[in-house]
């Protein structure tokens, strides 16, 4: 989870001087000179290349071949080179390192250089600075999950959180106590942080940016001034002042002016469509400890991959919005009953209106990201198929409202609150409705993928531009009749060709030329190129021919970039409610998507509270489930029952005891990841639960070191554990597993028994602690709301069999011989363990007595003696089925069932 504070660094370059450089290499130097902190892609031709430093770190970074180009001031200049059609994907590569790139694009049409001269060179500019936090192409991002760019400030023991997420225009701001920012900076799940480079050193600060695997860029404390932060936020919406958005704190507004700051500065000039503001405090959100959120595997699994993590079992999205709507409802789990009981509404409409589902989510499968469209055509960088999904999306909206509309005669009267919501965001406005139109007429189905590439415009919708088409495409057969004349007129076999310095041109070989290059200046046919094997001919009326042909081609181009254009401004006037339309999508697909889900498996509508129950029926561990029914195997489900108040002799604090491997991680995760799906608004793998809702999630399960900050396995625990009594309050749920495991067995006991009082009686709070200090059972009868629970496990013949059962009372035995003989451990060290064991129970101390047994008593066991078989196998084994009449088959049935009763390990 570590990482530098800072972004790989791009090589130290030095301010070079333009004085003799070429107007090219001049060109480069003064742009470099504006972004001395990034890779300079400086667009000549078909490629882009990189000079000097930047060469040389490129090169290392992708591979590239480095070679040489001329010198500078006696200096050979670096250079490394990629296809411009090709960039995108080294950006990826290099963003991915954590550099950042600045694109120094041509501004400038070549022909209009050339009308200041000759040698004039072609306008270059940084049209933009692309950075892990600012990427809006589809081939950049992951479709599924949020880029955001966020900000963190500190003022006053408060800290600050601004993120944006460019590529959708969603911003939003939190405040929180200093010490919380851990906590809610991994919840924003950021791909870069921006801070006040004055506050590194902050010890809340920098414990929070060493949870997060994200790029960290220092800005300059000046960006952060309250009242400067509050100019750049208001010029970056155009607006006189903030009011109109809320009340903001001012470490709220530092934290937005370094966004603003940012963007100013990577889009160059170019204002983003974004949202107001939203403001979320720490209340309105269950707050998950970046340790929880590991342990839980909410998001990632511990080895960081999405599959096999809770929302990669959940996620039945079938659009992009919508499965980034579900990740968001995941990661931030609410605290609101009311807000969590709306949400409950909807997944539970759509878990009873089956059909209606199934057509909303058909529906939804033919629309596409229009958040993120929307902001590409907004920043400049979008094409003409982000119009098709700007109308994919609009269309979309229309079908579903007017599926909802077309059915509400056979529908319950009322719909949930937020769905009814959701679907008013769908209807479009008339503007809307008028953009929409004209794209279903006039934008073909599947447009190109940039305006100038041409045939993005419907034949029809513009006359003029059919026109030039007409011309220019119906150029072949105009060129065909030409060169027939011309070859019936000279008898000569001509062939029409075109290349890009002369146009058309007559092409014969040298010696079928030689006659027409005798005619002298009476032949029609011009002499415009003689090669080593072909001459090469015009007439006057080829000449015009390819005048009025290639004006037409420029015509049609511009007439449908002029189009491209049109659309794309009135998008980019209705952004508001082209994001509002998105977003309603999305969350119609989160919440068809959970209730689909919730359907598969079972699940059931939680009854969410402000009371301090938390009480589970048969509940099951969704991840598990999912992988132990996919081996064709059954899951046991298991109750859970704690109350904060300790009301009707309900405990707030169990101890749950048993073997490894019998399932107490499985059972104690399974509680918590329950509370953080009933929080977030969806169904839970039970037959019931009942939740007063929780404010704070703490997950100390498993064990781990931190040696890049110089902490033991047992440090670890111990900072988590101490991190947990600090802040758990009588709301918080707490879940821990094997506390005081890593030091000296007197110690570890101690630890783990002052640990269970604190949280017992200072605490107060909902909690589940697994351990194996069996002698922690005994505080049942001395804390009045403790309890012991267990993990059913069971011995037969010599073998050790996990009933994954939790009941109440402490276990009997760790069985920890029997996990290491299933573990595979050598025969001889598992007969070595037992004599050990045997003699440690019999004295119930380590006294001289154990001098008895030899030391590295190694040799093979004897073998155990072999196990009598039960009646019932001998009497299966003296059957043969193939012998018996129907009568005696059914009184063999008989006897088998009678003797079954005496057999087997035993059942629940």
């Amino acid at each position: 989870m570590n990482r530098p504070l800072t972004p790989p660094p791009v090589a130290e370059h030095p301010v070079r001087s333009t004085e003799g450089a070429t107007p090219v290499m001049a060109q480069f130097l003064e742009a470099k000179a504006s972004q001395p902190d990034a890779l300079l892609f400086f667009r000549m031709g078909d490629f882009y290349e990189l000079f000097f430093e930047d060469a040389e770190v490129a090169a290392g970074a992708l591979g590239l071949a480095l070679t040489k180009r001329g010198k500078h001031l006696g200096e050979d200049i670096a250079m490394a080179g990629v296809p411009a059609h090709a960039m995108e994907g080294y950006l990826a590569r290099l963003i991915r390192q954590g550099h950042r790139v600045a694109i120094c694009d041509q501004t400038e049409d070549p022909a209009e250089a050339k009308k200041r001269g000759s040698k004039a060179v072609v306008r270059r500019e940084i049209v933009r600075v692309v950075t892990p936090g600012t990427l809006t192409e589809d081939s950049l991002l992951d479709a599924r999950g949020a880029n955001r760019l966020v900000a963190v400030t500190l003022r006053g023991g408060r800290a600050a959180v601004a993120a944006v997420e460019l590529s959708s225009g969603a911003v939003e701001t939190a405040v929180c106590e200093a010490g919380d920012l851990a906590s809610m900076l991994v919840a924003f799940s950021p791909s870069e942080i921006l801070v006040p480079d004055r506050l590194f050193g902050e010890a809340d600060l920098d414990q929070a940016l060493s949870m997060t695997p994200a790029p960290v860029q220092p800005l300059a404390q000046a960006l952060a001034e309250s009242r400067a932060a509050a100019d750049r936020v208001a010029r970056l919406y155009g607006v006189a002042t903030l009011d109109a958005f809320g009340a903001f704190e001012p470490v709220e507004i530092s934290a937005l002016g370094l966004i603003a700051a940012y963007l100013e500065t990577t889009q160059v000039g170019v204002v983003p469509v974004l949202s107001p503001p939203r403001r979320s405090g720490s209340a309105q959100y269950l707050a998950i400890d970046p340790a929880t959120r590991l342990s839980l595997e909410i998001d990632r699994t511990q080895r960081g991959e999405r599959a096999g993590s809770l929302l990669d079992t959940l996620d039945r999205t079938v659009t992009a919005g919508g499965a980034r709507a579900l990740a968001e409802r995941l990661a931030r789990p609410g605290r609101d009953p009311d807000r969590i009981n709306r949400a409950l509404d909807a997944v539970g409409w759509l878990v009873d209106h089956r059909s209606l589902r199934g057509e909303v989510r058909d529906l939804l499968k033919g629309s596409a990201d229009t958040a993120r469209a929307l902001t590409r055509l907004a920043l400049g960088r979008g094409g003409p198929r982000d119009l098709a999904a700007i109308r994919a999306g609009t269309r979309t909206a229309q079908e579903l409202t007017a599926l909802f509309t077309r059915r509400a005669d056979r529908l319950d009267p009322a719909l949930p609150h937020d769905l009814d919501r959701a679907l008013a965001a769908l209807t479009p406005g008339p503007e809307l409705q008028d953009l929409l139109a004209d794209l279903e007429e006039g934008l073909v189905e599947d447009p190109p993928h940039l305006a100038r590439d041409g045939g993005l415009v419907v034949p029809g919708h513009r006359p003029e531009l059919d026109q030039a088409r007409t011309l220019r495409d119906d150029s072949r057969r105009v060129i065909a009749e030409l060169e027939a004349r011309a070859v019936a007129d000279s008898g000569i076999p001509f062939k029409v060709r075109h290349n890009a310095v002369l146009g058309y041109f007559l092409e014969v070989t040298a010696k079928q030329a030689e006659p027409l290059m005798q005619r002298g200046a009476e032949s029609p046919f011009i002499h415009r190129q003689t090669l080593a094997n072909q001459v090469r001919f015009t007439t006057v009326e080829l000449s015009d021919l390819d005048a009025r042909i290639t004006q037409a081609g420029h015509r049609v181009t511009a007439m449908e970039v002029e189009t491209f254009e049109g659309w794309r401004g009135r998008v980019r006037d209705l952004a508001g409610p082209i994001q509002a339309l998105a977003d309603a999508l999305g969350w119609i697909d989160a919440t068809a998507a959970l209730a689909e889900w919730a359907e598969e498996v079972g699940a059931v509508r939680p009854e969410v509270d402000d009371g301090l129950e938390l009480c589970i029926e048969g509940g099951r561990h969704p991840v598990v489930e999912a992988a132990v029914r996919a081996e064709g195997k059954p899951y046991t489900p298991n109750d859970c029952r704690l109350d904060g108040t300790g009301a009707n002799g309900c405990p707030r604090l169990a101890l749950v005891t048993g073997p490894n491997m019998a399932g107490k991680s499985t059972f104690l995760r399974q509680a918590a990841l329950l509370v953080v799906l009933a929080q977030a608004g969806a169904f839970v793998p039970a037959r019931a639960m009942r939740l007063g809702v929780v404010d704070r999630l703490f997950s100390r399960v498993g064990a781990g070191d931190d040696l890049a900050r110089g902490r033991s396995t047992f440090m670890t625990e111990m900072v988590e554990t101490a991190a947990i009594l600090n802040q758990a309050t009588d709301r918080s749920f707490v879940v821990l597993d094997e506390i005081g495991r890593g030091t000296a067995t007197y110690d570890g006991l101690a630890i783990a028994w002052a640990v269970t009082e604190a949280l017992h009686e200072a605490n107060r709070c909902r909690a589940l602690f697994a351990t194996h200090y069996h002698e922690l059972a005994q505080l049942e009868g001395r804390l009045d709301h403790l309890a012991n629970l267990s993990l059913r496990a069971r011995e037969w013949n010599g073998e050790l069999v996990f009933l994954h059962e939790a009941v109440a009372g402490p276990a009997d035995r760790s069985y920890g011989v029997q996990v290491a003989q299933l573990a595979g451990v050598p025969p001889g060290v598992v007969a070595r363990a037992r004599a050990v064991l045997d003699q440690l129970e019999t004295t119930g101390e380590a006294d001289a007595r154990l001098d008895d047994l030899p030391l590295f008593a190694m040799a093979e066991p004897a073998a155990p003696a072999p196990v009598a078989p039960s009646p019932l196998i001998e009497a299966l084994g003296t059957l043969e089925p193939d012998d018996l009449s129907p009568r005696e088959a059914l009184d063999a049935l008989y006897r088998l069932k009678a003797l079954s009763r005496g057999s087997g390990p035993g059942t629940r």
